[in-house]
């Protein structure tokens, strides 16, 4: 039975998502508006721009994993954090605060070469965060407690960048974001060990002084050797990343087409930020429950219920009209509570695939690293997806006419069809004796 860390030991250890999280939403939406409307690049560049840097951020992510597997006994997780912090502060400040004078084209390749700083180095602090979590105790219920106090936090980060997405107040945003990556970079330093051991799955390697487990242990030669092979035959991996991009996406289209929904269907575009608002402060709430309910019956029962209830809470958006505001602003919260499974039980799945692998204290960041790439290419996938269907069925932005019944089609019964598909597959994970983790749960 592995020792159940404290709360003060796991806010240290998941501290450090609340600045990464706080810098996703102004990737997304200030970076566009800062350059295109701010600074005058047109708008064309500035997307093909951050999509160049964005897709070689995603397939670099296996390969940063695989570094940091191999370099494990010289270089722990804390040592891979806090190189690439510094790296990432230099990009985010250089992104949103380029030399006066440039043209827009100057100001283009400024803008790749800081984005791809910033993402890479982002990719690299977060796979190290999130494999280190993985090695933080032995069963679901401190797996659990582990991604929902990283994924609370990250809430928290969240709700503090929505109070500064106007591009006038990008001063304070790298203000606030420096002084949360300061501390929770301190704060490391009382966060619990993770161990490096010989695959064992159990964590018997020797764990360093640093805390995050910088030890003598040596990697076993197949994992430093053959780690796509190892990973790719993991059958409980690959239909747990198949669960986790059907989701993913299914939770993407809506992200990708909101701010046009509240537009067009419910007329109500100055609402946009106080859904947003109320939706991830929703989510922020309702964490503790997953937690209690995942130590409780598993994660693979909690997300799975989790995945339920945001069906049933988010199929009536498909009715809604406009002048609706209350009635999504019901959905946001009804949806925004069951969020918290979302980001808490699949993280806690991941590590059970590990430990049940054998692949612990070894080869954890190389299984992030490929979940870090579905990921991000959920968000692809979504725009790849929902825009074009959206030309395709006639819908335009911003011309009232009857086409917002493609768009209420696109952000609501296609992303449940596709959100009831993963949970099936999730059901038949345990019902066909592939359990997603290894405690007793399934």
């Amino acid at each position: 039975m592995s020792p159940v860390p404290g709360w003060p030991a796991l806010m240290a250890y998941g501290s450090l998502r609340m600045p990464l999280a706080l810098l996703e939403l102004p990737l997304f939406v200030v970076l566009p508006v800062f350059y295109g409307r701010e600074l005058g690049v047109p708008l064309a560049l500035v997307g093909t721009v951050l999509f160049a840097a964005r897709l070689l951020d995603a397939l670099a992510d296996p390969m940063i994993g695989l570094a940091i597997d191999r370099s494990r006994a010289r270089a722990g997780f804390r040592r891979w954090i806090h190189a690439g912090l510094p790296v990432l502060l230099l990009g985010f400040v250089a992104m949103l605060q380029p030399p006066a004078g440039l043209s827009s084209g100057e100001l283009a390749l400024w803008l790749a070469a800081s984005s791809v700083l910033t993402y890479l180095a982002w990719s690299v602090v977060s796979i190290a965060h999130q494999a280190w979590g993985a090695g933080i105790g032995a069963d679901d219920r401190v797996r659990v407690r582990v991604t929902g106090v990283r994924e609370a936090c990250g809430l928290a980060g969240v709700l503090v960048s929505a109070l500064m997405l106007e591009p006038d107040r990008v001063g304070l945003l790298l203000t606030v974001f420096a002084a949360m990556l300061g501390a929770a970079a301190f704060a490391l330093y009382w966060a619990p060990a993770a161990p490096v051991g010989s695959g064992s799955g159990r964590g018997e390697g020797a764990s360093s002084s640093e805390g995050e487990g910088v030890g003598q242990a040596v990697i076993a030669p197949a994992a430093a050797g053959a780690p796509w092979r190892l990973i790719a035959a993991d059958r409980r991996f690959r239909r747990l990343l198949a669960v986790f991009v059907l989701n993913g996406t299914a939770s993407a289209l809506p992200a990708t087409l909101v701010l046009f929904f509240v537009s067009d269907v419910l007329l109500a575009a100055d609402r946009a930020s106080a859904f947003l608002f109320l939706y991830f402060l929703a989510a922020a709430l309702g964490m503790p429950v997953w937690v209690a309910l995942g130590g409780r019956f598993g994660p693979r029962r909690a997300w799975l219920g989790g995945m339920i209830c945001a069906l049933f809470a988010f199929v009536w958006a498909f009715t809604l009209g406009p002048g609706d505001v209350l009635a999504f602003g019901v959905i946001c919260v009804m949806t925004g509570l069951a969020l918290g499974a979302d980001l808490a039980m699949p993280g806690a799945l991941l590590a059970g695939v590990i430990s049940a692998a054998g692949a612990g204290g070894t080869r954890e960041a190389g299984y992030f690293g490929v979940w870090s790439l579905a990921t991000k290419l959920n968000l692809a996938l979504a725009a790849g997806l929902g825009l074009p269907l959206l030309g395709y069925l006639g819908y335009r932005p911003g011309e009232p006419s009857q086409s917002t019944f493609a768009l209420a089609l696109t952000y609501a019964a296609l992303p449940c069809l596709i959100k009831l598909i993963a949970a099936c597959l999730l059901w038949r994970m345990a019902r066909d004796g592939v359990h997603p983790q290894a405690g007793a749960h399934a």
